[in-house]
């Protein structure tokens, strides 16, 4: 007798899981992961400009705008220039000491030929000028100082040369006619002064202003 032939096993479902759909049999089945982390996320939407969502600059028409005063290509700033020293009182200083070297010289001067000359008195008011604005610059206090000392070195040069005349008639010392006889010096030199006295005074003042502009 024969047996009867057993139907055979039903296949089964590759993935196992779910029932066929629709005649489907992968219907229910879940895809295999792929790898990519990125999967399952919208890419964004093309839009043609890489800078897109950027807000641009607002234009300023300037081009070194943003930049620092004195700044270029993110350099140091320049330094400012500095002030010009006031050199006023050394001016003054050296205008004082030139009058006195002045005053000196044209008394020795007087001494030596025992006459005033007129090119002397420019001397000593050129170099009182010239020394002051050339130390303390052209500034105009200078220049009326140096006008203001050329008299008084001019007056002392006077007195010296005075001094030296009469020390060499009476035999004796300079420094005993000057220090000693100072008052008397003085009281001559009143009763001596002349029209020509006053011209040298003046000139002391022209010569000091022309050092002043000679220097400057």
């Amino acid at each position: 007798m024969s047996q009867p032939v057993q139907p055979p096993n039903p296949p089964q479902q590759p993935y196992g899981g779910g029932q066929p759909t629709d005649g489907n049999p992968y219907a229910a089945q879940q895809p295999p992961a792929t790898g990519n982390p990125f999967a399952g996320q919208q890419p964004p939407a093309p839009t043609g400009n890489p800078f897109a969502g950027q807000q641009p600059p607002a234009p300023t028409g300037n081009p070194f705008a943003g930049q620092q005063p004195g700044q270029f290509g993110g350099g140091a700033p320049f330094a400012p220039a500095p002030a010009a020293r006031n050199n006023l009182v050394v001016g003054l200083l050296v205008a004082l000491g030139a009058a006195v070297v002045a005053a000196v010289l044209y008394g020795v001067i007087i001494g030596a030929i025992e006459r005033e000359v007129g090119y002397a008195a420019i001397g000593v008011g050129f170099l009182i000028g010239f020394a002051a604005s050339k130390v303390g610059g052209p500034l105009p206090a200078l220049g009326i100082a140096a006008a203001a000392l050329s008299l008084g070195a001019v007056f002392l040069g006077q007195l010296i040369g005075a001094s030296m005349i009469a020390s060499d008639a009476a035999g004796v010392g300079f420094s005993e006619v000057f220090v000693d006889h100072f008052g008397d010096l003085v009281t001559i030199w009143k009763d001596e002064f002349d029209f020509m006295s006053f011209v040298f005074f003046v000139l002391g003042p022209v010569g000091a202003f022309a050092g002043v502009k000679k220097a400057g």
